[in-house]
């Protein structure tokens, strides 16, 4: 048709070589850099050779639109004539229309509803190196179809910057499908660095660098940022330049103002786009790029029960490709904010979304392919079990699948929707509470949360119902035809509260700006949010820094204790719970809303085995000290403690660890009795003690480790075994005679002598008593006799009869 016939054009060449090796083996890889067509120009060519219809996916809605505006601008068309788009909401195509770009997403739900893609010649799957999860599910998803129903099914894919053996491989069904390469003419880039200032913010040092790039270059700047917030402050730093036009280009901004982004401006203008500006379009009179080096991509945090977006380092390839941006036209350059010797560091790719993203969406899509694990399909990169099995979990919940994994009826409605599984819940169950029309203007805002800049969803949802933005206001009514429901009441707080029921949150203490949500972790009320100091708050969104436990909210609404029983009736639990808590045992039944305590009162009559073992539990986790340890008990298993470390076998350990392990063994008929701290403080732990000696070994206690010695004097002190050896604490006089320490356990141990002086001071420690006489007894004799003239201190202690006090009847040395 004349419409597809293009002017000769320097890579027509590589078209028609493409066009061929696409006919001849049905799937191809085309890797080529930005600017070379690949979006456009391939397209056309392939329409113009086949006469089934052409579609090209494209990872994002703004660059769906703009591909389809370009192919459109090179034929002299208007969109939707030979070539249309399809984005969600938002579709422009006619009954002339060869050429179709759809989001990735909208083709994996028109693939569920048409595996076959009747009418359809060929599929490209546009930028694939960017690995958004939506376009990876679609090469599954359509690798698939294609060996099963439609193996004439051409499918190129084409990419900037990628593995391209590795995309070969999964594409080929016998030998590996040929990879076309493309070299663009491109100018050269001059890159400059431009390391933070000491303290400074990323806005500002990227502000910095745009006002050098504007004074060093001419042509407009294309500034990286990664969000849509960045965007914002780096254009209010930079609204003193009267001589520049600030654009913003972001995927949230209304189809004209991106239309207006990507059209040349009556002045030299900045550019402050996030990462759509990367690939699949191009931003005119381009001559320099400034790169925060920073991204934002999807993140969950299943263990705290929160998703969002989290900010990244951009990938080396990434990197280049921003920088590429700068010379497709002329001679341009690059301002890096980040310091050279950090540019080695960065991931040579980006990572895959399906390894960190949510899966739930992917885990319903995959239940409504009819395999729930994904198992026997084609991935570039697997989704990870954990994911998917989370994601699962989440749908069964919602009864989107059964127990088995299958996907329900209602759990295809919700993928029809097109939105998370959470958020087609709440519209089909909200629209039957709140209206369609009150369900469908919270979800969109819940799905786009760029629309409300504060926290407050109730005034924000005011505010947008009294200024009709036509982005919000189309995606509502397109929300609110595909459910019915009767006029409710205006309740956006439930219409939350059914899609995030475990982030239901109750503030902690009164007066506090701190909540629990009903999925157990803590959140943050920033302040100045307008929510005032509410109990209770259904959270929209809520977010984690790393490296800190709690998160904190960014968007939510006023609830209360009634709205959270209706809206989260699952996580409702009533239990009797029996529990060691503060040092003795609390018997309550307690009413929870997932973490949430809601209501609690004591038990009368609780069970008195659960009793039992909350004391058991006690014990377990306070320790010993609990019991009450009499100086004879402590003494008992001090002397059995000296046996096992002497002896071993069958003398057993009695260290605090091996007592909690046995405690049944030697305190089962005590525990088995008691019902509170009380009864284990009243338990007598010697005579339990007794019920871990060895029998019959048992009997030669008092032989190896004796409670008492004998000494010359007459007397029978005590051993002291709380050492690592036994000690015997005597005054001197009393082991006169004495040539040798007795010794312990078979005469394995001797004794430790502390000798004492009449007033009972130490005055010498040995285990070697024989050396001590000889040596040790003149130093202590010569400084002890004076001070003590009333007792004995002979020459020879060895010869002279030991005694207790004064020397009387003993020889005076």
């Amino acid at each position: 048709m004349t419409g597809l016939e293009l002017p000769d054009l320097p890579v027509r060449a590589v078209l028609d070589h493409l066009v061929a090796t696409l006919a001849d083996r049905r799937t191809a890889v085309l890797v080529a850099p930005p600017g070379t067509g690949k979006t456009t120009l391939v397209p056309l060519a392939l329409a113009r050779n086949n006469s089934g219809r052409v579609l090209v996916a494209e990872p994002r809605r703004l660059a769906a639109r703009a591909a389809a505006a370009r192919m459109a601008t090179l034929l002299g068309e208007q969109v939707g004539e030979t070539v249309g788009y399809s984005v969600r909401g938002d579709r422009r195509v006619g009954r002339r229309t060869r050429i179709e770009v759809v989001t990735s997403g909208l083709l994996v739900r028109r693939l569920q509803d048409d595996p076959e893609l009747a009418g359809v010649d060929v599929v490209v799957l546009d930028e694939c190196h960017e690995r958004h999860l939506d376009a990876d599910l679609l090469l599954a998803l359509l690798l698939d179809a294609r060996a099963g129903l439609r193996p004439d099914l051409r499918v190129l894919a084409t990419s900037a910057t990628v593995a391209a053996e590795q995309l070969s491989a999964l594409l080929s069904t016998d030998d590996a499908a040929p990879v076309v390469r493309v070299e663009a003419r491109t100018f050269p880039v001059v890159t400059t660095y431009v390391a933070p200032l000491p303290r400074e913010r990323i806005d500002a040092q990227v502000a910095r660098a745009t006002r050098t790039a504007l004074a060093e270059t001419a042509g407009d700047i294309l500034v990286f940022l990664p969000g849509a917030a960045e965007i914002r402050r780096v254009a209010a730093l930079l609204n003193d330049r009267d001589d520049v036009d600030i654009v913003a280009l972001h995927g949230r901004l209304s189809a004209a103002s991106q239309d207006t982004a990507l059209r040349p401006g009556p002045r030299r203008r900045v550019v402050l786009a996030t990462a759509v500006a990367e690939s699949s379009l191009t931003v005119p009179g381009v001559r320099a790029v400034v790169d925060s080096g920073l991204a934002r991509v999807p993140r969950i945090d299943r263990a705290r029960g929160l998703s969002g977006l989290a900010t990244v380092r951009v990938s080396a390839a990434v990197a280049d490709q921003r920088a590429g941006r700068a010379g497709r036209e002329a001679p341009g350059g690059v301002w890096r904010c980040w310091p050279e010797h950090e540019h080695a560091t960065l991931p040579a790719y980006p990572e895959p979304e399906i390894r960190t993203a949510d899966l739930t969406r992917t885990a319903l899509e995959l239940a409504c392919w009819g395999t729930a694990d994904g198992q026997g399909l084609s991935w570039w990169d697997p989704p990870p079990a954990g994911g998917l099995t989370a994601g699962r979990n989440v749908l069964r919940a919602l009864g989107a699948v059964n127990a088995d994994g299958a996907v329900t009826e209602r759990g295809r409605r919700m993928a029809r929707i097109g939105l998370h599984p959470r958020l087609a819940r709440a519209l089909l169950d909200g629209a039957a509470e709140v209206g369609a029309r009150t369900a469908a203007e919270v979800v969109a805002v819940l799905d786009d949360d760029t629309l409300i800049s504060g926290v407050d969803l109730t005034a924000g949802l005011r505010r947008l119902r009294r200024e009709q933005p036509a982005r919000w206001r189309r995606e509502a009514e397109r929300l609110a035809r595909t459910v019915d429901g009767p006029e409710g009441a205006d309740d956006p707080a439930y219409v939350v509260a059914l899609a995030y029921p475990e982030r239901l949150a109750r503030r902690r203490a009164p007066g506090s700006a701190s909540y629990l949500m009903a999925g157990g972790t803590a959140v943050t009320l920033p302040p100045g949010s307008g929510t005032g100091e509410p109990e209770w708050l259904a959270v929209g969104i809520a977010t984690r820094d790393p490296g800190r436990s709690e998160g904190y909210i960014r968007l939510a609404a006023v609830a209360d204790e009634s709205l959270a029983r209706r809206a989260a009736s699952d996580l409702l639990t009533t239990v009797d719970e029996v529990d060691w808590v503060d040092g003795d045992v609390v018997a309550r039944r307690i009413e929870r809303l997932g973490a949430i305590t809601l209501s609690e009162k004591a038990l009368r009559d609780p069970d008195p085995s659960v009793l039992a073992t909350a004391v058991r539990r006690g014990l377990t986790s306070s320790g010993l000290g609990l019991l009450s340890w009499s100086a004879e008990a402590t003494a008992l298993r001090q002397r059995l403690d000296f046996l096992h470390r002497t002896l071993g076998d069958p003398w057993p350990a009695v260290d605090d660890e091996a007592l909690l392990a046995a405690a049944e063994t030697w305190l089962g008929p005590e525990l088995a009795g008691a019902r509170r701290r009380a009864d284990l403080e009243r338990i007598d732990t010697g005579q339990a003690l007794r019920r871990v000696l060895p029998w019959p070994d048992a009997a030669r206690m008092d032989e190896l480790a004796p409670e008492r010695v004998p000494v010359p004097s007459g007397s029978r002190p005590r051993i002291d075994y709380s050492a690592d050896r036994p000690v015997l604490a005597i005054k001197v006089q009393e082991i006169f005679g004495w040539t040798d320490a007795p010794r312990l356990a078979d005469g394995r141990v001797p004794i430790v002598l502390h000798l004492l002086s009449p007033a009972q001071r130490p005055v010498a420690v040995t285990a070697d008593l024989a050396s001590f006489w000889r040596t040790g007894w003149p130093r202590v004799r010569a400084d002890l006799r004076g001070r003590y003239p009333k007792h004995a201190w002979p020459e020879d202690p060895t010869t002279v009869p030991a005694h207790r006090g004064t020397a009387r009847n003993a020889g005076r040395g």
